[in-house]
């Protein structure tokens, strides 16, 4: 049987005090005999479960309607109420009672729901009997079972006269009342539902005592009911803009959606406790849930106890309490209050001083006067939230109109109540918005450096470390947060990659954040994490970026490196930009559509359910029509609603459609576990029609392998809840488990790196290291880094150096040739820091230095240890008596100068930024080890300096003047990860490496912007198809739609049954955009690009089909054997192979190029290091052919201005080589050296600037400039 989706209605129940002991009550009540109304004991009364209609004629049914969810259900039986109902029926309604009460005798509930604790819960205060008539009351619960899973109940309580046998019956002709002596009873209804529909449960209970006042005692459990029913039949709106409404008489009610597949539904006021606290204390009472403390909230009014609960929880998102939960405690429930746990849960006002009195290190929570303190003292002595996270709140908060009345001023008076209520609903929901957005801040501002302790290889959170760099006053705050479940939850989320507001918001913010420290605070040593983070750009040269005449196209090119901030966030829209308090309340609103179920079926029998579900997919499918495609957001709303809505029917394999329309549309709210069951339940007969429709046989065949992918990698599922702390070793350690050990400190990731560091600190002894070595390395290389943080440089000396530059490393007070002061070393300079009054001197750049060596300078009998440098343009050299340090500054000053050079060289910034390391490392080495050996130890992390001596690394001076910048998109990864695909889009630049992990940087500072991952397998290739669409080809066969502006992959399309392996654009012979996809196996695609429909697809017969190119009516396939140009019907007129093949040689082909104004194709195999030219009018045979020189083979080929670049691998040298050659003239016009590993993606930027990319073993991406 298929699991269904939950409706919004679970069950429904009736609860007061049993009619027998009201009749007695009242017979007591008429005699004068009660002084005052009595408290009584509430029980369930009814209880309304779906099914309500069923198939009678197909009792197998395996899915009934109505959310039928038989299997999760038990009985309920009623023995009492049968026996009242014969007791109490009277004049006619005898019959008709006993068909009541053998319809309910034996009804099916939920499983969870708890009927023994539910009467004191929705009668919290008692029940209390009343002389009077009073006012209903409304308020909310909430259950929590074994696993934490939430219901949620919106109770109303309502009173009725009670009447007694003789009250109803007729005397003397006449119907017998007495208003005197009349006794009123209070009943609760209760709807309890998987979801907090808080607002509009209560207006649909709203709409049922507008029924139920005037109803007879006899109808009210048949009204009930059919209200019951009518719940049932309401289908939740997915994720997303799209809400649902429907009509309950007089009202119109309304169903929010939620944000996304992760967050909660939210249909509350969550500006009450903004109404209720100050700012302050509402931050105090975040903060006691954040450390995970005992709360309890106290009340005069049940429903805002639970309300405010639930806003102060939704405040923490994506944060969750994971702690027990009662918003509503009875007076019977006060022992709930010694649980020894961290909690939260409410009571009321009238309880205060009891709780107070008689339980320990409670926060008690006054809600009606907006005030906190603890169980023993008026004041709560509990760390606070950090100063800067809590200021940027207040500011935010104060933005805040909480006032709906000060929004009518201007309008006139309404008629329409709906109308009113949707204008007052429009009104709350940008308010929501507001608030969640300032509370999201929030979490962000606290958490936001957690990301930078995490190693995410071997799931280690680097506690310490967090907590050392954390302001003074705030590490006690983070000292109790950090051993909460709360934070361990949150902690997995991150180590999982989770994709969720947090992350979101983090992303858009910590760009711009760091670029605005650079330009803002005093310079002073980042944390390695942080080094490593803004490595990608932050040690290139001005004259390493791009060129100043770049066209707008290229954004900005032409600012400075200080400039980069202002000019991404102009490019961007403002959801990505810094939020500040003026403009973050200002966030654009999305435009939300509300979709109306039609009128409920009057009665309640089964073919009219059936008719009700065919006139909502009646309904969805004109919404549908009238949607075009580029909504497609909206589209997908409407497809998973109908989809729904065909399950619950039984219409199974419309549903599977549906569901399968979502790959094209919105795959992210695609529900895996839902079409998972759907599938399972398909009856052979079903099965073997959807074998029969394409679409679905795609769709069974993907869920059946997911299941298989699911099955397969269970065994390492507890890997996911898994997080380390970071500890510091107990024992000695081989090469791997120091290789471990330092990757999860978080020094240094890069395995060449930590090998080096490991031989330093062996030297002279067995090759392991000790505990107590590495505990002592460790410590002198976190001081260190804390010493250099705390470098605070005048304002004289900061205008001497570039504003991203930080002092890494500062000698003892030493005399120099320059005078007295100690020497910085910063990742561009050496300068004196000169005594007495600061001043700066400058000792040289590193670029500029001409000599570094270790001299001595005579004191009086003694000669005193120096560092000597010769600078160029200098003519005296500089010297330093560093004494005992000269020798580590030796070897620090050599590596940082042959750093410089390398990157210099290579246009590559991450050679400083490695060198940099190294340097530090020694220094940490040689403080740790501290013998006579630690120099020579510290000399085994001179990488850069020993290249420089061992085999000078001249770049060829073509390569030089050609080369540009290199970026290293394996910045932060142990080792270097091949590069699969390059494309250049306006101002961005995408990049594919391995495991479908795609990155965008910007191209005016080549700056990393976002990371997503698509798939899980390796792209082939990628394509802009419009100006919001990257398309990519996967090796698992699908084509995944990245959005540009929202950084987004929510749509796939699944057609190809083999890897794709090509994307191209090309219009039809209508002039239409249309898009051509190939994949491995021959098959040919044809898009629509507006509607992502496929118009036409063949299968051509070849040896792995690579690429695929569209012109002048025709298409040219390149696949392993031959190069095949086909009909765009996808008959094949013309099959090119070089001779060599034709005699049998195993030549493979790579790419094709199409020179469309020269008619002339040319093509390059992987195993051959020539470029053959083709005609394409009559291409029997290459007409003339290029020999690349020393090229074993080539991987790609693009074409720019009247060039084509050819990315290859070198036969002497097995090293990636660029051939660019003239298209008129055929020949090799320059030959770039630029990859340690074979070139294997090139793409151009407008034509100005090539990009190449390369194998694992170089894994960078080098940026030429064009002639």
């Amino acid at each position: 049987m298929a699991e269904l989706p939950s409706g919004l209605l679970e069950a429904c129940l009736v609860l007061g005090a049993p009619s027998d002991k009201l009749r007695d009550i009242y017979q007591l009540h008429q005699q004068n005999k009660l002084k005052e109304p009595p408290l009584l004991d509430a029980e369930v009364l009814q209880v309304h479960a779906p099914p309500f209609v069923t198939k009678e004629t197909n009792s197998n049914q395996a899915i009934g309607p109505a959310f039928s969810r038989v299997q999760r259900r038990r009985s309920f039986i009623k023995k009492k109420r049968r026996d009242r109902v014969a007791e109490t029926s009277s004049n006619g309604d005898t019959a008709n009672r006993s068909e009541v009460s053998s319809a309910t005798e034996d009804i099916s509930v939920p499983k969870d729901l708890d009927l023994i604790a539910l009467p004191h819960l929705c009668f919290p205060g008692g029940l209390q009997l009343a002389n009077e008539q009073k006012e209903d009351s409304y308020h909310f619960l909430v259950f929590t079972d074994l696993f934490g899973n939430r219901t949620h109940g919106v109770v109303v309580q309502y009173y009725r006269a009670v009447q007694s046998c003789q009250e109803s019956a007729v005397q003397n002709g006449h119907r017998w009342t007495s208003s005197k002596s009349r006794l009123y009873a209070p009943f609760a209804v209760c709807i309890i539902s998987k979801f907090p529909y808080y607002n509009a449960l209560r207006e649909c209970l709203s709409c049922l005592l507008v029924q139920l006042r005037p109803a007879r005692q006899a109808d009210i459990e048949e009204t009930i009911k059919e209200f019951s029913a009518k719940l049932s039949l309401v289908p939740l709106p997915p994720p997303g803009q799209l809400h649902v409404s429907f009509s309950l008489r007089p009202l119109q009610v309304v169903l929010p959606s939620r944000e996304d597949q992760d967050s909660p539904v939210i249909d509350i006021d969550l500006h009450l406790p903004f109404l209720c606290f100050t700012h302050t204390t509402l931050l105090q009472v975040l903060s006691c849930l954040l450390q995970e403390q005992r709360l309890v909230l106290f009340s005069s009014d049940w429903a805002r106890l639970t309300l405010v609960a639930e806003s102060l929880l939704l405040y923490l998102q994506p944060l969750c309490w994971q702690q027990p939960y009662v918003p509503v405690l009875s007076g019977g429930m006060l022992d709930f209050l010694m649980a020894p746990t961290a909690f939260l849960m409410g009571c009321h006002i009238s309880h205060f001083e009891e709780v107070a009195a008689e339980t320990e290190d409670l926060i008690l929570v006054n809600v009606d006067d907006g005030i906190i303190q603890s169980s023993g003292s008026e004041t709560i002595d509990l760390p606070a939230v950090p100063l800067s996270a809590a200021e940027s709140f207040i500011s935010r908060a104060e933005c805040l109109q909480l006032h709906y009345d000060l929004e009518l001023c201007h309008l006139g008076v309404g008629t329409d109540a709906n109308a009113l209520r949707c204008q007052r609903r429009d009104w709350q929901r940008r308010l929501n918005s507001q608030i969640q957005n300032i509370a999201l801040e929030l979490v962000v501002n606290i958490f936001r450096d957690v990301q930078d302790f995490l190693n995410h290889e071997h799931r280690v959170f680097n506690s310490e470390e967090f907590l050392r760099t954390r302001e003074p006053a705030d590490q006690s705050f983070y000292k109790k947060v950090l051993e909460t479940h709360i934070f361990h939850s949150f902690l997995r989320d991150r180590l999982n990659r989770k994709r969720d507001t947090f992350s979101r918001m983090e992303q858009n913010t910590r760009n711009n954040g760091h670029r605005n420290r650079a330009m803002t605070d005093t310079p002073r040593r980042p944390p390695m994490s942080d080094l490593s983070r803004t490595g990608y750009s932050s040690y290139a040269s001005p004259s390493d970026r791009l060129s100043k005449r770049l066209g707008a196209s290229l954004p900005n090119l032409e600012q400075p490196a200080s400039d980069s901030m202002t000019a991404i966030s102009i490019s961007r829209p403002a959801s990505f930009r810094r939020m500040t308090p003026d403009i973050g309340l200002k966030l654009p609103q999305k435009a939300v559509k509300v979709f109306r179920l039609p009128e409920f079926p009057p009665p309640l029998a089964y073919h009219y359910v059936q008719n009700y579900y065919s006139d909502m997919v009646g309904s969805l499918g004109k919404a549908i029509n009238a949607t075009p495609p580029e909504e497609s957001a909206l589209l997908a709303r409407y497809h998973y609603l109908r989809g729904l809505v065909n399950t619950v029917s039984n219409k199974r394999l419309d549903a599977l459609e549906d569901f399968q329309s979502l790959y094209k549309t919105d795959s992210e709210i695609f529900p895996s576990q839902m079409v998972k069951s759907l599938v399972d339940s398909l009856p052979e007969a079903e099965r073997l029609q959807a074998d029969r429709r394409p679409e679905l046989k795609r769709l069974i065949s993907r869920v059946k392998r997911d299941q298989e992918r699911e099955q397969a990698s269970h065994g390492n599922g507890h890997e996911e809840d898994a997080v380390k702390r970071f500890k510091l070793p107990k024992k000695y350690m081989q090469l791997e488990e120091f290789v471990k050990c330092v990757q999860e400190s978080g020094i240094v990731k890069d395995h060449g790196t930590i090998l080096r560091l490991f031989d330093a600190l062996t030297v002279g002894h067995q090759k392991q290291v000790g505990p107590e070595l590495f505990s002592v390395f460790y410590t002198i290389w976190k001081e260190t880094e804390a010493e250099a943080q705390e470098v605070c440089l005048p304002a004289s000396v900061l205008e001497h150096i570039e504003p991203s530059e930080c002092v890494f490393k500062l000698s003892s007070s030493v005399k120099t040739s320059r005078g007295v002061g100690k020497i910085a070393m910063t990742q561009r300079r050496l300068f004196l820091l000169t005594e007495g009054r600061p001043g700066y001197v400058e000792v040289a750049q590193y670029r500029d230095l001409e000599e570094v060596k270790v001299s001595s300078a005579p004191f009086l009998l003694l000669r005193i240890p120096s560092l000597k440098l010769r600078v160029r343009g200098r003519k005296e050299a500089f010297e330093a008596n560093l004494k005992t340090e000269t020798e580590l500054w030796n070897l620090m000053v050599k590596e940082m100068w042959a750093g410089r050079n390398m990157a210099d060289q290579h246009k590559d910034p991450q050679y400083m930024q490695q060198a940099l390391t190294n340097a530090l490392l020694m220094d940490a080495v040689v403080g740790s080890l501290q013998s006579s050996k630690a120099i020579y130890a510290a000399s085994k992390l001179a990488h850069f300096d020993r290249i420089k001596t061992e085999v000078p690394m001249m770049v060829p001076k073509t390569t030089a003047e050609t080369l540009k910048h290199k970026i290293n998109p394996s910045l932060e990864l142990a080792a270097p990860q091949p590069v699969d695909v390059l494309l250049y889009t306006l101002g961005q630049l995408w990049v594919s490496v391995s495991g479908g992990k795609v990155m965008v940087f910007d191209a005016s500072s080549w700056s990393l912007t976002h990371t997503c991952q698509v798939g899980n397998a390796k792209l082939n290739c990628m394509l802009g198809v419009d100006k919001d669409q990257v398309w990519m080809g996967s090796e698992d066969s699908v084509i995944y739609i990245i959005s540009m502006v929202a950084m987004v992959c929510n749509r796939q399309l699944t057609e190809h049954r083999g890897e794709v392996t090509g994307l191209a654009l090309d219009t039809d012979k209508y002039s239409q955009k249309v898009a051509y996809s190939c994949s491995a196996e021959g098959t040919v695609m044809v898009w629509d690009v507006s509607t992502l429909q496929v118009k036409r697809h063949f299968r051509l017969s070849c040896d792995r089909l690579v690429s695929v190119t569209g012109w002048n009516g025709k298409l040219w396939c390149c696949s392993r054997d031959s190069i095949m140009e086909v009909w765009r019907n996808g008959s094949l007129k013309h099959r090119l192979n070089l001779p060599e093949q034709q005699k049998g040689a195993t030549l493979t082909f790579s790419s094709l190029l199409l020179l469309t104004e020269r008619e002339e194709l040319w093509s390059v195999c992987v195993d051959s290091g020539e470029v053959c030219i083709w005609c394409m009018k009559e291409p029997t045979k290459p007409f003339h052919r290029v020999v690349l020189q020393d090229c074993t083979g080539c991987y790609c080929m693009i074409k720019v201005k009247n060039q084509v670049w050819v990315g290859g691998v070198g036969r002497s040298s097995t090293k990636g080589k660029i051939y660019i050659l003239d298209t008129e003239r055929r020949v090799v016009l320059k030959e770039l050296h630029g990859h340690s590993d074979k070139v294997t993606a090139l793409c151009s930027a407008e034509d100005r600037y090539v990009l190449s990319g390369a194998g694992k073993h170089d894994g960078k991406i080098a940026i030429w400039k064009v002639e």
